[in-house]
């Protein structure tokens, strides 16, 4: 037996016990004729003491040669604690220590295994399996179990069914592009890594199985950020027989099982939205509505004057600051250049101080008069002490630039607080959007979406209004999940397929098998999909995905821990009927 018990779970309770421990050395303290050693476990840690007069003297002599990462076995007496240690569950206590094995020694490590770290994120990236030894990184994976645990308790007490679907399956043109896999037995032939199980949870439907879901890796070869890897999580789900209402009533109670279960939070019936307001209101549809700001359009207040800048823009569109009338004219500067960042691209601003007693300074008072920018702030709710920030330009640029600095701002502010979680619905997203290069409709969810009935008449005149049955999640200003009722007859879907730029025969290529399905006695089904990683990271009040994943890819996605991707030798790429000259 390597331990009795933990290094984390002994106390008071536990004096004149004899124990056996095992774990990695945090860090000795040697005075010479006494000995310290702190010993720690992914539980908690120990103090360990190596006495001259009560040791062994082999023990004791042993016990100076240990390095930080060690891993030992001790065995010894639960004594008390002589300087109490109030921070930590085992501080009342010590082990005086009878046995000491070194069970494997250990290099210095790069850096240190504490919480705050000396290592760059760099270096704690090749050595991930030292920095999971540390408390942040370990306290979040244990974080991520727990989220999932709770997650298959909820759906399992519903009767759903936890399914797997398979990792080789087909390419498919719709979406990002897919991770593709050489078959050695279909000579020219290629596996693409799923991006979703998006079709074999609709045969599941079709099988019968009415309530599926499934914790599933999924893959995505695309641009990297901080909230995105090529591999990531998803709770997968799917109902038959269900309406979009019966949908986001079960995964807002998910939701709010979460997170009261893991954050003692109770939340109410969550808002919706439609996806119009969502743009028109917030720039975005994915709105952080734990603050105010709503957008203000200002086209009628601000076209009737002499301002070229605004008569010549499709939308102006302004927001209120709150407290922020006592900027300084350098704090404004700054937000100016800021907007006109690359990465914003906003061409100026126009702002207007809202003065305690009642009237405006604006950097436009030379074209609008007092009345005019009364208008202006009872149009953006703006109230005494406050800032009015002006943007003008194309209406979706516009939207766009301006919910950029409606989020900047709120950061500086500090209205995001990570503890504060405010989820909402939007709804009746477009069923289609248009590529401007290309000229086509491409789906805005995927392709299986179904629009909504009323609308089904418009796919021929006017296909861009057409809604979709769609409906997406949003928490603290990410998306952290979305679904639709999908399309579950053949006829509309080789129609959807027409309006997509499909072919008879390329669809029946792509998604002969979906189609065969349904002819089968498809039931209505829909579902949803959270993504895992983004929704731990949102419940543990962090912006990042990676401290929640065991072992993440860089920004280039990379693993320089294993050096992935590498090249493989040439009997690999012979084996797979892969040229040298082609690659």
């Amino acid at each position: 037996m390597y331990r009795s018990h933990n290094c984390g779970e002994l106390n008071a309770s536990n004096i004149n016990t004899e124990v056996t421990l095992a774990g990695w050395v945090q860090k000795s303290r040697d005075k010479g004729f006494m000995n310290w050693v702190d010993l720690r476990d992914r539980y908690g840690i120990t103090q360990l003491i190596f006495d001259e007069s009560r040791t062994e003297k082999t023990v004791f002599e042993l016990a100076k040669t240990l390095g930080r990462e060690f891993v030992i076995q001790v065995k010894g007496t639960v004594i008390e604690r002589e300087a109490k240690n109030k921070n930590i569950p085992t501080g009342e206590i010590e082990i005086l220590v009878t046995e000491l094995t070194i069970l494997n020694a250990a290099l210095t490590p790069p850096f240190t295994i504490e919480d705050e770290t000396d290592g760059g994120e760099d270096i704690r990236m090749k050595y991930r399996y030292l920095d999971i030894r540390r408390n942040p990184v370990k306290n979040s994976l244990l974080f991520r179990h727990k989220v999932a645990m709770e997650v298959r308790k909820y759906l399992s007490d519903l009767d759903f069914c936890e399914v797997e679907t398979p990792y080789l399956i087909k390419s498919t043109p719709e979406g990002a592009r897919d991770f593709v896999v050489p078959s050695r037995m279909n000579e020219g032939q290629f596996y693409a890594l799923p991006q979703s199980p998006q079709t074999f949870k609709q045969l599941l439907m079709v099988g019968g199985m009415d309530k599926y879901f499934q914790i599933v890796k999924c893959f995505r070869d695309e641009d990297l950020r901080a909230d995105r890897q090529p591999e990531f999580t998803q709770i997968d789900c799917e109902m038959a027989f269900v309406e979009q209402e019966d949908i986001l009533n079960v995964f807002e109670g998910l939701t709010r099982h979460l997170l009261k279960e893991i954050k003692g939070i109770e939340v109410d019936k969550f808002p919706r939205i439609t996806y119009d307001y969502a743009m028109k209101t917030y720039g975005n549809d994915k709105p952080d509505i734990r603050f105010g700001m709503e957008f203000g359009e200002l086209n009628e207040f601000a076209q009737h004057k002499d301002f070229p800048v605004f008569n010549a823009a499709e939308l102006v569109v302004g927001i209120a600051v709150p407290g922020a009338g006592n900027y300084t004219r350098k704090e404004i500067d700054g937000l100016i250049d800021w907007v006109k960042r690359p990465q914003v691209g906003a061409s100026g601003m126009v702002y207007t101080k809202c003065n305690d007693d009642g009237t405006f300074k604006s950097s436009v008072d030379k074209f609008y008069d007092q009345d005019d920018l009364g208008q202006w702030a009872k149009i953006t709710g703006a109230k005494p002490g406050d800032m009015i920030f002006v943007l003008s330009g194309p209406a979706n640029k516009t939207r766009a630039q301006l919910s950029a600095l409606r989020m900047e701002l709120a950061t500086r502010l500090g209205l995001r607080n990570p503890e504060v979680f405010a989820p909402l619905w939007v709804v009746d997203f477009p069923l289609l959007e248009l590529d401007e290069e290309s000229g086509r409709y491409h789906a805005m969810h995927h392709p299986f979406t179904s629009p909504k009935p009323e609308d089904m008449q418009l796919l021929e005149t006017e296909p861009g209004k057409v809604r979709a049955n769609a409906y997406d999640m949003v928490l603290n200003g990410n998306e952290i999940g979305g679904g639709s009722i999908r399309i579950h007859d053949k006829a509309t879907q080789q129609l959807m397929f027409k309006y997509l730029g499909f072919t008879e025969d390329e669809a029946k290529a792509q998604f002969g098998f979906l189609m065969d399905a349904f002819q089968f006695g498809a039931p209505p089904h829909g579902g949803l999909a959270f993504g895992l990683d983004r929704l731990v990271a949102i419940l543990g009040g962090q912006e990042t995905i990676r401290d929640f994943i065991a072992f993440p890819k860089n920004n280039s996605g990379r693993d320089v821990m294993i050096d992935a991707p590498a090249a493989i030798d040439d009997t690999q790429l012979k084996e797979l009927h892969i040229k040298l000259d082609t690659i």
